[in-house]
């Protein structure tokens, strides 16, 4: 896509993303109205009834006007694109699309928001067509040994590099690799990434320009769960493509979920549960199906499927253990220092705790039993830094070599 058009759909979608904002906030005031006129567990008088009746019309005609003039603008940026001049994309412009794809990913999508990201393999930030010759163009020099990186939630192949360092670019050129980026929007279900992760790869792995003698995946994040699950996919469909996949590196994975969404879910219960608060709890639900499936590591479709996702329940998911024949490391960060802190492992780096990080669970059938040479916590590490931290890399190179 060229730039020209790329800025005048990234227009139409803010346009959208703006229409849909003003309407559901239209929605929250009414029902909030609605609540303060006809106090809950109260019988409504037929003045009361009648305040509501007015004040409906102005609320449907506040949508109509919305919608009206949100269609004319869309209308109209499509008719720019040959007028607009053309506007580099930034690294902060894409980190910022990434973002808004983790967190509303599956409205965009369902929506066909022009800011919705399409999963793609990319090199120096530019799309690969799946072909040979596209292949050898982005790769003057390839073999046959596939360093494959897989970002998390909210984040893109570009954010890999931090601090002007880069896993993926350095395991590279130190042991021979051809290093190659997913970009995916991290809004959508963890198993539809999965699933379609899953047939990219047996595409990219046919269209290789020379025989692959190696695939090894270092995986951020959420990243681990969508290999997991492509993986999961790869094996009912007998891909050919996990037949050389030779090891997998997770970095700061949610295997069994993260506490900030856990505590989210729990937010939803309580505001639903309080009659003036309920219609706030509309607001929460905002967030997308990448980000409830972060509650517990959900990798499958049954484990989501038939369910409301924002209802206060259990564990659900169908136990997945790591791939056979597959070598797996995991590296849990911890924000504080090397202590025996009980609390410090559970805040582990303030997304993700050390046990989720390490696949461990206290249901036994749960536990990935990751072999405990290939685990290792990364101290004074949050998050993000688990991609900069040189003591990381070290550590990684070490299981690659």
């Amino acid at each position: 896509m060229s730039n020209k058009k790329k800025t005048s759909s990234d227009l139409q979608g803010i346009t959208q993303l703006m229409t849909d904002a003003i309407i559901g906030v239209t929605d929250l005031v009414e029902d909030m109205h609605e609540r303060v006129v006809h106090p809950p567990l109260l019988p409504s008088t037929p003045v009361q009834h009648l305040i509501t009746k007015i004040a409906g019309i102005t609320y449907k005609s506040i949508r109509w006007s919305t919608r009206f003039i949100g269609s004319g603008t869309d209308k109209a940026l499509g008719q720019l694109t040959s007028a607009l001049g053309e506007v580099e994309a930034t690294d902060k412009k894409e980190a910022l699309r990434s973002v808004l794809n983790g967190v509303i990913g599956n409205y965009l999508e369902k929506n066909n928001n022009p800011l919705k990201i399409n999963m793609q393999f990319r090199h120096d930030a530019k799309a690969i067509p799946l072909n040979s010759k596209s292949i050898k163009k982005a790769y003057p020099t390839i073999n046959g040994k596939i360093l494959l990186m897989v970002h998390g939630s909210c984040h893109n192949d570009i954010q890999w590099t931090r601090k002007e360092h880069n896993h993926g670019t350095i395991l590279a050129e130190e042991l021979n690799k051809t290093a190659i980026y997913l970009h995916y929007n991290s809004g959508r279900h963890v198993s539809t990434n999965g699933q379609e992760f899953n047939e990219l790869l047996e595409e990219l792995i046919q269209h290789w320009p020379v025989p692959v003698e190696e695939l090894i995946i270092l995986a951020h994040s959420m990243g681990g769960l969508v290999s997991r699950s492509a993986f999961h996919y790869a094996q009912q469909q007998e891909q050919s493509w996990i037949k050389k996949l030779k090891k997998i590196v997770f970095l700061g994975t949610p295997h069994h979920g993260a506490p900030l969404e856990q505590a989210g879910n729990f937010l939803d219960v309580i505001l639903e549960a309080i009659p003036y608060a309920k219609p706030f709890a509309r607001l929460g639900k905002i967030r997308s199906a990448g980000v409830t499936d972060l509650r517990y590591g959900n990798l499958l479709d049954e484990d989501w499927e038939d369910s409301d996702r924002f209802k206060m329940q259990g564990d659900q998911r169908k136990s997945i253990s790591l791939p056979e024949q597959v070598d797996c490391y995991s590296i849990a960060g911890v924000v504080g220092k090397k202590t025996k802190s009980i609390s410090s492992k559970v805040l582990g780096d303030n997304l993700v705790s050390v046990k989720s990080a390490l696949g461990q669970h206290k249901n036994p059938s749960r536990d990935l039993n990751f072999k405990k040479k290939n685990t290792w916590i990364a101290y004074e590490s949050s998050h993000s830094e688990l991609l900069s931290n040189p003591k990381i890399y070290t550590k990684i190179k070490s299981w690659l070599v």
